[in-house]
């Protein structure tokens, strides 16, 4: 059990529960994980029928006359 000066050290000042947590986050930002690889798949470049005929779909609704800007 914790001495009462160490739980008001607690209170006063919180508690750190290790340096390493940080580390993780900031290395992950860096790196590039789907963003690269999204397109491929909206468009079907990796040969799966059904994002093909969905990218498809997503065209034809792009180029309705409502769609457009303009």
């Amino acid at each position: 059990m914790a001495s009462d000066s160490e739980i008001q050290y607690a209170i006063m000042n919180g508690i750190s529960f290790g340096k390493g947590g940080g580390d993780k986050k900031k290395e992950e930002t860096n790196k590039v994980k789907t963003k690269a690889r999204k397109k491929g798949y909206q468009t079907g470049a990796h040969r799966s029928g059904a994002a093909k005929h969905k990218a498809e779909i997503r065209q034809r609704v792009k180029n309705r006359a409502s769609q457009r800007k303009g």
